[in-house]
């Protein structure tokens, strides 16, 4: 009752500085904080005092309510720009705490909803990033790793002069990388236990596919092995001479050259099977 004397008698000044003060007695005790998330709480406060109050609750690291009070901007305010600011610090915050979900769903409002905007880059950047930091291990399915790239991709080539272009692109690289990394995986345990077919499905995808990966030499290797053990020696010797051709520096020449010459058998193309088309392609530079 006291404070509203007090808003009556200082007029509409009076009704900013005690909504001020409210604000920092409010960051300071917890149960406050809570009454403000109540139906209707906010309805007496201004854009850019919630603003404030989600950011003090950024500041303390409670990111439920900081997002809680940005997305209150928004429901309160939809066509300030307070409401276009707390949309994306609210992306921000869930994606601080961890509720990828949220962060996705805020983020994917403001590049619909401003698209031209300047943080329209970093919206799309974070939506991407809502994929991409689950991404946790090569041995979890990969449909993340696809819809990481996917919205990577769209950093890179609609805002490729912002400032997270080049990260969405190393972040590319390595999430293309990663399913590379899962085909490897699916791949050798087929070949321990002798399904060869299987395994050199999976080691095609990679020189296919993912060829501009660290796992290119290995698959090419794992491909003149499995051969060998179908005794399909025109694929094997293909593969060592693209192996040859493009990685006769590493462990995994040594390793195919070692396993040809065991079997009487040199490096180079032969036939018209699809690593000796392949072989054709890369000494004219037309690498798939």
């Amino acid at each position: 009752m006291a404070m509203t004397g007090l808003i009556k008698a200082t007029g509409g000044r009076g009704v900013f500085l005690v909504a001020a003060l409210s604000l920092t007695l409010l960051a300071a005790c917890g149960e406050q904080r809570s009454a403000l998330r109540a139906p209707g709480a906010l309805d007496d406060y201004s854009a850019e005092q919630i603003y404030q109050l989600a950011e003090t609750e950024m500041d303390g690291n409670k990111l439920d309510n900081a997002a809680y009070f940005f997305g209150e901007i928004e429901r309160l305010y939809p066509y300030s720009s307070w409401a276009k600011r707390g949309l994306i610090m609210q992306a921000f915050a869930y994606h601080r705490a961890g509720d990828y979900d949220n962060s996705r769903s805020a983020a994917q409002r403001y590049v619909d909803f401003y698209p031209t905007e300047e943080d329209a880059a970093y919206a799309q950047y974070l939506l991407a990033l809502s994929y991409y930091d689950q991404i946790d291990d090569i041995g979890r399915d990969q449909g993340l790793t696809f819809k990481a790239l996917q919205e990577l991709r769209r950093v890179i080539e609609v805002y490729p002069d912002s400032p997270y272009a080049e990260s969405a692109s190393l972040k590319f690289d390595l999430a293309f990388s990663h399913l590379a990394g899962k085909e490897m995986e699916v791949g050798r345990y087929y070949l321990k236990r002798g399904n060869y077919t299987a395994a050199i499905n999976r080691f095609r995808v990679v020189v296919e596919q993912f060829q501009t990966t660290t796992y290119t030499p290995e698959a090419l290797m794992r491909l003149v092995e499995s051969y060998l053990a179908l005794g399909l020696n025109d694929e094997a010797r293909s593969a060592g001479a693209i192996l040859g051709y493009n990685f006769q520096s590493t462990p995994w020449y040594a390793d195919a050259y070692a396993l040809l010459q065991g079997h009487g058998l040199s490096a180079e193309p032969v036939g018209e099977n699809w690593l000796s088309q392949i072989y054709r392609q890369v000494i004219r530079g037309e690498w798939l």
